[in-house]
């Protein structure tokens, strides 16, 4: 099975579990914005801080060397231009209806459009760092920079803390590393998902062991869980929290292989090759259906988070539905023939690129 052939089904799980966290984070912390309350789903996010973007990027970079040495227009057209094209459309559909609609100020909207060129707009800054970083990676590779000096410079970036008032540049020291890492141990980290799913009591084990591991830096001295701002113990401190990163990144794939051989875990996996199709279109009926629940009179942190991480996850998903089936919006999940560059061609579906395979 070529990896530039077909996607591996573990892959997927563990784009699944990412997506999850990422909806259920920005749930917890959106609930414990409007109600000033905590529930069970924020010390789910706390256990997974030390990992939950962290793994999204080192598996966003796991199939760079099947498109790194293509020619720049080939290669640009799917590291690059694709993620700009989603980050743009929706940011420009985000930005109208939360600012000029639900705001009621144009006038606003139109500067926050200025800006989103620059700085990457709400929870949209993931795909913009997609594109950001697939232009570095292609960039150091052409430069014939070693592997050792980038992620030696990506991981100094990283325990450095930089905060310089940028999005754009204190996200890239944030997580740079993680994406090249991909990038670079794809192989032993394909070969380690290869092992988990042939020894299963020792894979369970390891992530047994590291799940001891990950709560102790996470809960200890230090850490602090109010209702939008989560503080880790030791796993925050520069270094331990590099390390903290891949071993949770690194057991999430792991632990992807596992759920693969369960039948009843394939909603998750089918989700995971959905991924981009959620990340993009979750936030809005998200924020609606808090707005609603709270208008209610609905207040119990755990009710509402549940409530509307289902709506935020089955909405994007049934929008995509409905366009796969009336043909009718399709360019909100797939990039049309005009959005590629010239002799590049059109890739078959859109969610195979939300982590391109080829």
């Amino acid at each position: 099975m070529g990896l530039s052939k077909q996607r591996l089904d573990w892959v997927d799980m563990a784009k699944g579990l990412s997506i999850f966290l990422v909806v259920i984070m920005y749930c917890a912390s959106s609930v414990g914005e409007d109600t000033g309350q905590t529930g069970f789903l924020h010390w789910t996010i706390a256990f997974a801080m030390p990992f939950r973007m962290p793994e999204f990027f080192l598996i966003s970079g796991l199939f760079l060397s099947q498109v790194i040495d293509r020619p720049w227009r080939a290669y640009a057209d799917r590291r690059v231009v694709h993620y700009l094209y989603f980050y743009v459309l929706w940011a420009i559909i985000h930005i109208i209806f939360k600012v000029a609609l639900v705001g009621r100020d144009p006038g606003g909207a139109l500067s926050f459009l200025a800006w989103a060129v620059i700085e990457p707009y709400g929870v949209l800054w993931f795909i913009y760092m997609l594109a950001v970083f697939g232009l570095v990676s292609k960039l150091v590779h052409q430069a014939k920079l070693p592997h050792w000096l980038v992620l030696g410079v990506g991981a100094v970036l990283q325990m450095a803390s930089v905060h310089t008032g940028s999005y754009l540049v204190d996200q890239f020291c944030a997580y740079f590393v993680y994406f090249y890492a991909g990038y670079v141990f794809a192989p032993a980290i394909f070969r380690l998902a290869d092992w988990a799913g042939q020894n299963v009591g020792a894979a369970l084990g390891v992530l047994a062991a590291w799940a001891v591991v990950n709560a102790v830096l996470v809960f200890t001295p230090g850490f602090r869980l109010d209702p939008v701002h989560i503080q880790m113990g030791w796993g925050a401190l520069p270094g331990i929290h590099l390390l903290a990163a891949i071993a949770g990144a690194i057991a999430i794939c792991i632990a992807s292989a596992l759920l693969v051989k369960l039948p009843w875990m394939n909603w998750l996996r089918w989700m995971g090759g959905k991924s981009l199709v959620v990340y993009v279109a979750f936030v809005l009926p998200m924020g609606i259906a808090r707005t609603i629940l709270l208008a209610l009179g609905i207040e119990e942190p755990n009710l509402v988070s549940l409530i509307i991480m289902t709506i935020a996850i089955g909405s994007p998903l049934i929008l995509w539905w409905l366009t796969e089936t009336t043909g009718f919006g399709k360019f909100l999940f797939e990039r049309p023939a005009w959005a590629h560059l010239p002799g590049t061609g059109k890739p078959t579906t859109p969610n195979s690129q939300a982590i391109p395979a080829e």
